[in-house]
């Protein structure tokens, strides 16, 4: 992507009275460490989401890593600010997870679209399946507008998806270098190599994410559609599919539209193919649907809830990513499963 990463100096200050906590931590008080660690949890979540392609996957690298961190606290020298060292855990933490784990995969990754609906596709279980991001509080706490925007932009679907080809060294370098701003020369003592292995392993890895990513992104996209258009064009694609409306989702969506639902394996490019999914499946084959706003991976994105008749309510179904192209919407990635929407704090169940 061109003009992805907007650079950050690492913060080298400590807050007042982190010192103070940090002794404390060190004889053993977890809520000194508590204190020390809260205000960089999210940006660490963040970055364990990044390498691992997953909300679950982060949750349980980021517990591991402050579990890492508390234990190893005593070897923090000071050399470095805190948020470097815990950085260099997570990483660590993650690097070793991966070893253990698939790579996370879209539907795309698995073959070519499917120019018909298929009906009755059953999910992929052998699959790591990419997850979506909730990402409400990446604007928080003392960020510059340039952070905010940047930590959107790093966790955007098609980066994330993206991150997923590259090795482990790669995909940390790339991170720590592109977007959180660490040196080179600290990335290598990070990772235990070399400056040459890093910048090696950064121009492999820029070489690519250019390749699997668009010109522009999402966030470069959204800066120029003004909020209240966005809501009018999240309301109408949520509309069209309660009421049934072809014509209506039809003129929100870009000629080479895709539609990808993981778990399942098939996909939809083209908005012919594209519409007779929709047609055949969510708009006649499903029933009732209802919706909740929400946002993920920095993008637009709907809570998509379908009426169960046995329990008289509507049932949380998917978790909607729309990825837009101007006004136009150019791809919609619907992350089907109810366990999703725990993370996003929407309601599991809709009167």
């Amino acid at each position: 992507m061109s003009d992805l990463f907007l650079r950050r100096t690492p913060d080298a200050t400590t807050a007042d009275g982190a010192d103070a906590d940090l002794a404390r931590a060190r004889d053993g008080d977890n809520a000194a460490f508590t204190r020390l660690v809260e205000s960089l949890r999210r940006e660490l979540h963040a970055h364990c989401y990044r390498m691992l392609g997953s909300t679950h996957d982060a949750d349980d690298a980021l517990q591991e890593a402050l579990l890492r961190a508390w234990r190893g606290l005593a070897r923090f020298e000071g050399r470095s600010s805190l948020r470097s060292w815990l950085y260099t855990v997570a990483t660590r933490t993650c690097l070793d997870l991966m070893e253990t784990r698939q790579r996370r995969a879209v539907p795309v990754d698995l073959g070519p679209s499917s120019q018909h609906a298929v009906l009755d596709a059953a999910p992929r279980t052998d699959v790591a399946w990419l997850g979506p991001y909730p990402d409400a509080g990446l604007d928080g706490g003392r960020a510059s507008p340039h952070a905010r925007y940047e930590q959107r932009e790093a966790v955007e679907l098609a980066m994330v998806a993206a991150l997923q080809h590259l090795p482990g060294n790669q995909r940390a370098a790339l991170l720590l270098f592109d977007v959180l701003g660490f040196t080179a020369a600290e990335i290598a003592t990070m990772m235990n190599t070399s400056t040459t292995s890093v910048n090696s392993a950064l121009a492999r890895a820029r070489k690519v994410i250019a390749q699997r990513t668009p010109s522009r992104s999402q966030q470069q996209t959204l800066r120029k559609i003004d909020d209240g258009r966005l809501r009018e064009i999240v309301v109408a694609f949520s509309a069209a599919l309660e009421n049934g409306d072809a014509d209506g989702l039809v003129t929100l969506l870009t000629r080479d539209v895709t539609w990808s639902m993981p778990p399942l394996p098939h996909w939809y490019q083209g908005v012919d193919a594209v519409m007779d999914f929709a047609v055949r499946v969510p708009l006649t084959g499903c029933g009732s649907w209802r919706h909740l706003p929400t946002s993920a991976n920095g993008q637009p994105t709907v809570g998509c809830y379908l009426w169960n008749a046995d329990a008289g309510r509507y049932l949380a179904w998917s978790i909607n990513v729309l990825t837009l192209d101007g006004e136009k919407i150019a791809a919609i990635t619907s992350f089907i499963g109810s366990a999703h929407f725990a993370h996003f704090r929407l309601p599991d169940t809709l009167a």
